[in-house]
């Protein structure tokens, strides 16, 4: 018998496991208010189908790339389960309290809109969540901003672009560890790459609130909601001193050392655990429980138990099953050579660096538009573009900061998104009314496509020998 031979997948062969994941998605997430995991694996299921019998690729072969898909993001995951750990141990330990109670000192009323920014960022990247910034802190700085007489969208705007500035560089946060995992590169080579667009559109978008904000610092301000949840932490923790920022601190100056990102993650959380017995007096098993499970609070103030009831291995989980699924996808449509056709399809109208870096930005944006879904905005495009910014020359921290630039930022930008849906419930504030003054998700893209065009801080793989064979190790 006649050994059948496998093709790659034509331009409407390769659409239809994507029109498929779409309508899947939707009917899924804003019909029955599902996870996306099942969706993702319908669709996988479509892509295999159509790879078996159309495309004449054997399961095993399928199989074989699903787990190579997977296997490359595996230190993603690891640093995923870590963060679990670590935000568990520093909320118990009183680290992230502290971030949070320090933060809020910034308060002023001469500044509302520009310390909210501020705020709102601390929280964020002491939380690695942008979800738990909006309904904890952002709901107080909402309330707050509304009896100053400062349009609602514009506080909102404020308290968005904070949460999503801290989320995007934190790196406790998922999409910060997924989008290098998906690209090829490290963490902290992504975060340190991020930074030289990101600091700037936070200093301008700061200016810019600055200069709104002026029109409504003459009245006065009411701190009671700030003043709860000061006053509980203060009474749920033995000591929020600085001296707990120790935690933190370590971990930068491990980053600034090059300590690998899991054994400084691991090191992190074992000063949360110091912190913990010492400081706040608790014994190892609420530690250890902390760290598994995720901090339980019960002060009895609603918004400061949303804030400190999270962490934990197991809490991670959903996220990590759902990198796992994507990525499960992600490899049979690598394998058919589905991603590649979309991938050039797309890519044909792209010039250069820059018309490369829009293409991947637009790309995330419209799979947030379709899909309905952060992850997968950074998963699908992440996995479609990263062997075509290898060939081109260009490096792939370019590509996980594009990712994070359009796919991070631009989700709660979407109503029907996920971030977006959340947002609107939790703030009560619709897209269509915050989304003209969620200035940093609008700014930073612009400022990173403009240091292109100027061809400033352009990574390519030959300007840094080190950075090269890292890249190449990792491809292998």
């Amino acid at each position: 018998m006649k050994q059948q031979v496998s093709r790659k997948a034509t331009l409407l062969e390769a659409m239809i496991p994507i029109i498929c994941l779409g309508v899947f998605l939707g009917i899924g997430i804003f019909m029955y208010g599902s996870s996306p995991h099942v969706p993702l694996v319908g669709a996988a299921a479509i892509a295999g189908a159509i790879g078996v019998y159309r495309l004449g690729f054997q399961w095993s072969e399928l199989e074989s790339s699903m787990f190579d898909s997977i296997k490359m993001a595996m230190q993603a995951i690891l640093i995923i389960m870590i963060i679990g750990i670590l935000i568990g141990t520093w909320i118990i330990s009183g680290v992230v309290p502290s971030m949070i109670y320090w933060g809020l000192k910034v308060i002023s009323p001469n500044i509302f809109l520009v310390a909210s920014v501020i705020v709102c960022s601390i929280v964020s990247l002491a939380t690695g969540s942008s979800w738990s910034t909006m309904g904890t802190v952002g709901v107080a700085l909402l309330g707050i901003g509304q009896s100053l007489g400062i349009p609602t969208g514009l506080v909102a705007g404020s308290i968005i672009s904070g949460a999503y500035f801290g989320d995007k560089l934190s790196p406790l946060s998922e999409t910060t560890n997924l989008a290098p995992a998906m690209a090829g590169t490290d963490l902290f080579t992504h975060i340190k790459y991020m930074l030289y667009s990101t600091i700037p559109s936070l200093i301008i978008v700061l200016v810019i609130f600055g200069i709104m904000g002026m029109k409504y610092s003459g009245q006065e301000l009411d701190i009671s909601q700030i003043q709860l949840i000061s006053s509980t932490l203060e009474s749920s923790y033995n000591t929020l001193s600085p001296l707990l920022l120790i935690a933190p601190i370590a971990v930068i100056v491990l980053v600034m050392l090059k300590v690998p990102a899991i054994p400084g993650l691991i090191g992190g959380a074992l000063i949360g655990v110091v912190i913990a017995v010492f400081f706040q007096g608790q014994d190892m098993g609420a530690v250890l429980e902390a760290a598994t499970n995720g901090y339980v609070s019960a002060t009895g103030v609603e918004s400061v138990d949303m804030l400190l009831s999270k962490g934990g291995l197991m809490n991670m989980m959903s996220t990590v099953s759902l990198t796992i699924c994507a990525l499960g996808l992600g490899g049979i449509l690598e394998k058919t050579g589905m991603l590649e056709v979309i991938a050039c399809s797309i890519l044909k109208a792209a010039k250069g660096v820059f018309g490369t870096v829009l293409c991947t930005m637009l790309t995330c944006t419209f799979t947030n538009i379709i899909a309905g879904e952060q992850y997968l905005s950074i998963v699908i495009p992440g996995r479609m573009y990263s062997e075509e910014f290898k060939k081109r020359g260009i490096h792939p921290k370019m590509l996980s900061r594009a990712l994070e630039d359009s796919g991070t930022l631009s989700s709660p930008l979407v109503p029907w998104n996920t971030c977006g849906a959340y947002i609107a419930g939790t703030l009560g504030v619709s897209a269509f009314v915050y989304a003209p003054y969620a200035l940093l998700n609008i700014i930073n893209p612009l400022i990173s496509l403009a240091m292109i065009a100027f061809n400033y801080k352009v990574a390519r793989i030959d300007d840094n020998k080190e950075e090269n064979l890292k890249v190449c190790e990792k491809a292998n």
